[in-house]
């Protein structure tokens, strides 16, 4: 009996699929965990990615601008540089000065203008070594401009005692150095730089960048601290850069490098295994949605060509009615959509459910979560039309052949 209110292909095949209860159900239930699995999936690696960078780039600029290297020009005999002409002497890497960028300022702005660019923040760094009685340790000195600094490394978050106060006489430095120095918040620590120069600070706070070797080397004073006692006056080491796009990183750099001419290096290149590793992730990631999205697909077709045939005689006696073709096709397009669609939505809450019991199950020692999983809406909206297309796609062979059925040989039998 044919519902007035509903377009009659829809009726059809509401009735198709009723009628085949059995096989709707389990194609319903196969599409499910189809679907339920491709989110689970999807969101608990973009998750487990989105810590690997989290943890790799809260210590580290996206991209570092650096000075251009010293570089060596062999001797030669004769007024030019010919293709048969001897060296005059053996030609070897020079000693690699601290220098500063030349014209910062300008190069700074320039970058600040890039829509992609979200932070240019200036650094003076360089090596010295940290005194307290007989006891030195060798140190990276950082001097920063706390209020663009904090912007790219989030100091604050990383303090475990102190403050991130930076002044003309302030220092911060990392865990392991105090403990290997013996010092503390308020004690005093002389830093002498490789020129000679030094100067007795003030210990106002102690961070940990969660690496031991940083807590080791790295410390943290104002620009113009580092700046007069690396011997850089008025000149900085690096500029350190953050992007919205972490991926477009080594574009960017390539981009800055083309127009300032400065040498830019971005985390891709410069953390090129761990960029590999994240490539594959990604790739093993596709590669999961696509097989278990083909196996959805064969699923719905093979039920869908069951139902051709089971529905022949059906189908006959409707085309000997005067039903199109046309209407015969969108009878069985239609069963394959709604097969899609009804499995994606059961699919969504089974992925949406795996991951509200992952994130509760899986906890570290201390009991916080393993890491944060959003329950993005953008991913269920993708698994919906992308599951409910590709019962489309997936019912559009059985369809034709249904629409291409002879009334009387169907009717036959």
């Amino acid at each position: 009996m044919f519902t007035p209110w509903l377009p009659f292909e829809w009726t059809v095949a509401m009735r198709f699929l009723r009628e085949g209860r059995l096989q709707t159900l389990f194609i319903i239930a196969g599409v499910a965990i189809g679907v339920g699995v491709i989110v689970f999936m999807s969101a608990l690696l973009a998750g487990l990615q989105s810590n690997f960078i989290r943890r790799v780039l809260s210590a580290q600029a996206h991209i570092q601008l650096l000075p251009p290297k010293e570089i060596s020009r062999p001797l030669r005999h004769g007024l030019d540089a010919q293709k048969d002409a001897v060296e005059g002497a053996i030609v070897q890497p020079p000693l690699q000065r601290l220098k500063s960028i030349d014209q910062w300022q300008a190069v700074s702005t320039q970058i600040v203008a890039m829509p992609e660019v979200l932070v240019v923040s200036p650094v003076a760094g360089g090596s010295a070594l940290a005194v307290r009685g007989s006891a030195s340790r060798a140190i990276t000195v950082a001097g920063i401009e706390p209020a663009s600094y904090f912007r790219i490394i989030d100091l604050n978050e990383k303090i475990e005692r102190g403050s991130t106060r930076l002044t003309a006489t302030d220092i911060l430095i990392g865990n392991e150095l105090a403990s290997d120095l013996g010092i503390d918040v308020g004690d005093k620590l002389r830093v002498t730089a490789a020129n000679g120069a030094a100067s007795t600070l003030t210990i106002t706070g102690i961070f940990d960048l969660g690496n031991k070797g940083a807590n080791q080397r790295n410390t943290f004073v104002a620009l113009h601290t580092a700046q007069s006692l690396l011997g850089l006056p008025g000149g900085v080491s690096s500029l350190e850069v953050t992007v919205r796009d972490v991926y477009a990183a080594e574009t960017i750099a390539q981009r800055i490098t083309a127009e300032t001419g400065v040498q830019a290096d971005s985390w891709i290149k410069t953390s090129a295994q761990f960029f590999a590793a994240v490539s594959a992730q990604t790739t093993a990631n596709t590669s999961i949605r696509f097989f278990v999205g083909l196996s959805v697909a064969f699923g719905i077709a093979s039920v869908l060509v069951v139902s051709v045939v089971q529905k022949s005689r059906e189908i006959g006696i409707l085309r000997a009615m005067g039903i199109s073709r046309g209407q015969i096709l969108r009878v069985f397009l239609l069963q394959g959509g709604l097969l899609g669609l009804c499995g994606s939505v059961v699919g969504c809450g089974i992925g949406a459910a795996g991951l509200v019991l992952w994130q509760g199950l899986a906890r570290n020692a201390d009991g916080t979560p393993l890491f944060p999983l959003a329950l993005d809406p953008t991913l269920f909206t993708l698994a919906l039309v992308l599951a409910t297309l590709t019962g489309l796609v997936a019912a559009y062979a059985p369809a034709l052949r249904a629409a291409r059925l002879d009334p009387v040989v169907a009717i036959r039998g």
